[in-house]
């Protein structure tokens, strides 16, 4: 047992299990509905379950390829029963989670291609994006990295502060110049004091705002061109916060920020208060943009490296 543990930390797979609790309680439902009194997948099983996958937003494009995969399965297998259909549907989601991801998950400790590593996060307001900015740096900080924050959200003066606050929960330092200052100029000061520090790692943060396509776009083609000044190819990443409790909501910012911006990876927040887990699945499938981060619940360490494998098994209930 960890040290962690004897303090009465969960251990990962406990948090992620405990974490889509709300999402496995329906999704098993409603399998159980669909499956009742049927001794084998049948043409009306799969309707039933095409049904069950839209109303857990998995979304409509992912559900059809999901159940098309079946249908091969049960047409090359030639009977296949019911008690095996949920085995066969974790496979299958996890399979085309694969076409998404890295066979191995990106860990916080892993050395970066580039120092310093320059990560810009965004999204709308409200979706959490500070508070997983915050988090990241403390599981940077837990992995020995020497982490840099850049407060370029100039536009609400509560981002600022919260930045500020997270940075000093986490232990790393942060470059702010406050409310209504140029976005381009903190990031631009952020990245050049990240290389004089020899920073390992920088996580900029920018304005939560999509009124406006070109706008939006222009703000941040201005942030990634001054920081490319300082640090070529920056940033090296571009982290799409969305918030999981939306459901399709979420698809639809998504589509938006990936218009407008090359989205590198996405992050779910608060899986934990929700039922609509399957966006998840949907959402890599749909836009072809992994998922990095998954949140299940408030405090730091409930953001977790999405590990597709990891997160089917808990949304099914099943013990690695």
């Amino acid at each position: 047992m960890s040290f962690l543990e004897k303090l009465g930390f969960k251990k990962k797979e406990e948090r992620l299990k405990d974490g889509l609790e709300k999402s496995r309680t329906g999704l098993l439902s409603k399998l159980g509905k669909a499956v009742i009194g049927k001794d084998t997948v049948d043409d009306e099983v799969l309707d039933d379950l095409e049904e069950v996958l839209i109303t857990s937003d998995v979304g409509v494009a992912t559900t059809l390829k999901i159940i098309r995969r079946i249908e091969a399965r049960v047409k090359k297998d030639k009977y296949l029963n019911t008690s095996e259909l949920q085995q066969i549907l974790r496979e299958e989601i996890i399979a085309l989670l694969r076409e998404n991801d890295t066979d191995k998950p990106a860990e916080f400790g892993a050395e970066t291609p580039a120092k310093p590593h320059v990560i810009m996060v965004v999204g709308v307001n409200g979706v959490g994006k500070t508070t997983t900015i915050g988090k990241l740096a403390w599981h940077y900080r837990q992995a020995d990295k020497n982490v840099l924050l850049g407060a370029a959200d100039t536009f609400r003066a509560a981002a600022v502060n919260q930045l500020t606050i997270w940075s000093e929960r986490a232990g790393v330092p942060i470059v702010q110049q406050g409310q209504n200052a140029d976005p381009a100029a903190v990031a631009y000061d952020t990245v050049a004091s990240a290389k004089k520090r020899g920073a390992d790692v920088v996580l900029i943060d920018t304005a939560g705002r999509l009124h406006n396509k070109k706008g939006l776009m222009d703000e941040l083609s201005k942030i990634k061109r001054v920081m490319s000044k300082v640090v070529p190819e920056a940033p090296h990443e571009v982290l799409l916060v969305l918030d999981a409790s939306t459901g399709q909501n979420a698809m639809q910012q998504a589509k938006a920020f990936t218009q407008a911006v090359d989205i590198t990876g996405l992050a779910l927040t608060k899986l934990d208060g929700t039922a609509k887990g399957g966006i998840v699945i949907g959402i890599s499938s749909e836009l072809n943009v992994p998922v990095k981060y998954i949140g299940v619940g408030e405090q730091a360490a409930d953001l977790q490296v999405f590990d597709r494998v990891s997160f089917v098994n808990a949304l099914f209930d099943k013990t690695p």
